[in-house]
């Protein structure tokens, strides 16, 4: 495989990875003067709403030389600005559809989804209706109009995500708020995330840690591997420990 299909490759998982988060990083010109910080974002970069700008710094998630500011912070030449937002559903035509939630918990700023296995998440290639998105937009719409306080009625709070195949608790967002908040706990990844899982063979000691790099296989785009050299893939840290062993299984 050439050096520059590689490249792609890891572009198109790196693109795969961040889809769910926009991530800016400014640094302010010598001459700028002083003017607040959301009207200088908003002028110089694709976020279309002050609105949005304003409730990421509520959320702590506009930084200036790495610490949280108010949206009416005065910027000064060479602050460095970072900010992390959630990013917009794709450009799949949503359309709302009943389906059976499994909701463990909810209240006016979030719920708690128990995704079932064979339920797809959001829309992508091949899985155009029935996703758990299809599924909150019914939801939502059935709600107090006060209860939604997401900007744009048809967007789902999603600030992650599990595989089809895995049965699993999803945090949604009710609220820009609370959506740019959590949003910006998983891209920092301040969220612990428990597994349980079926393991086939032996693993001789009774916990421990896997650390390595995990991507897409080069020439199999939809098989998981891991690259012990980190020359590709993302980094990824395990911590396990055996509850049960069983038996040989045929």
């Amino acid at each position: 495989m050439s050096d520059e299909l590689q490249n792609k490759q890891m572009d198109e998982d790196n693109q795969e990875e961040e889809h769910l988060y926009e991530h800016y990083s400014l640094k302010v010109d010598s001459g700028q003067s002083p003017i607040r910080i959301d009207k200088y974002v908003f002028q110089r970069t694709s976020i279309n709403s002050r609105t949005k700008i304003q409730n990421a710094a509520k959320a702590n998630c506009l930084l200036v030389n790495d610490k949280a500011v108010k949206s009416n912070y005065k910027i000064n030449p060479g602050d460095e600005i970072k900010i992390v937002m959630p990013k917009p559903m794709g450009k799949y035509e949503l359309v709302a559809e009943e389906m059976p939630l499994d909701i463990v918990y909810e209240d006016a700023d979030l719920m708690i989804v128990n995704k079932a296995a064979g339920v797809v998440v959001h829309p992508g290639s091949g899985n155009y209706t029935g996703t758990l998105v299809h599924g909150l937009l019914h939801h939502f719409e059935h709600l107090p109009v006060n209860q939604y306080g997401i900007e744009g009625l048809r967007r789902p709070g999603l600030v992650h995500r599990i595989d089809k195949n895995t049965t699993g608790l999803m945090v949604i967002a009710k609220t820009d708020f609370a959506m740019t908040h959590l949003a910006r706990q998983f891209f920092d990844h301040t969220v612990v995330r428990r597994y349980h899982a079926l393991v086939w063979g032996d693993l001789k000691e009774p916990e421990g840690t896997i650390t390595g790099h995990v991507g897409r296989n080069l020439r199999y785009r939809k098989v998981m591997d891991v690259f012990p050299e980190g020359d590709r893939g993302k980094h990824a840290i395990t911590h396990y420990k055996i509850l049960e062993r069983f038996g040989y299984v045929p």
